[in-house]
């Protein structure tokens, strides 16, 4: 079944575009009605196998006419055939579950050699402004980004004052300010500089 599956798959994959809607369930439907047949085939198949096997390996038991004896004897026949076949199954059960945890540690340990490996430090790339429009926007879209020209620009002779204004006396400054005339004036010197 899962074979005929991917047949599907690829078989769809490989037609996309040839085919209308209303045949490719028409194919679909015959393709699964095909493998459901064959499907059923091998299931049959399997038992007959089953039942070929099982004949061979143990003949119908003739009772009739055994004497007690005979049927005791038997029996412990089939006792010890019944007890070697468990300490086989019980050994395959054993080498499987070995197996398993086996399997899970390498599996582990495969999740922690991944997480070990140094991945390799990314370079840094300077890429301008206008490269990243030009990628991003493609050819056709002529922009010019200059950043520097956007940035906001600060005088020095602005921030010499500022500096200048504020160190003196401090205890000067503190006695003017205190009080509502201080707020006053500060209030007056706000309103002068924005005029």
């Amino acid at each position: 079944m899962l074979q005929w599956n991917l047949i599907i798959k690829i078989y769809f994959l490989q037609r996309k575009s040839k085919i209308s809607a209303s045949r490719k369930l028409m194919l679909k439907s015959m393709m699964v009605a095909r493998a459901k047949e064959e499907l059923e085939q091998e299931m049959e198949e399997k038992e007959e196998q089953k039942a070929k096997y099982l004949e061979e390996t143990s003949p119908p038991l003739e009772t009739a006419g055994m004497s007690s004896d005979d049927l005791k004897a038997l029996c412990k026949e089939l006792h010890a055939k019944i007890d070697a076949v468990d300490e086989e199954r019980y050994d395959i059960q054993a080498k499987v579950s070995h197996n398993t945890r086996e399997i899970k540690d390498l599996n582990i340990k495969v999740v922690d050699l991944r997480g070990k490996f140094k991945r390799p430090s990314l370079r840094r790339v300077r890429v301008s402004a206008d490269a990243i429009l030009c990628s991003l926007l493609g050819s056709k879209h002529k922009v010019s980004l200059d950043l520097r020209a956007n940035l906001k620009s600060v005088k020095k002779e602005d921030t010499e004052k500022e500096k200048t204004a504020e160190v003196g006396d401090w205890r000067k400054n503190v006695e003017a300010m205190s009080g509502m005339e201080g707020r006053k004036k500060m209030f007056d010197a706000a309103k002068g500089e924005k005029q």
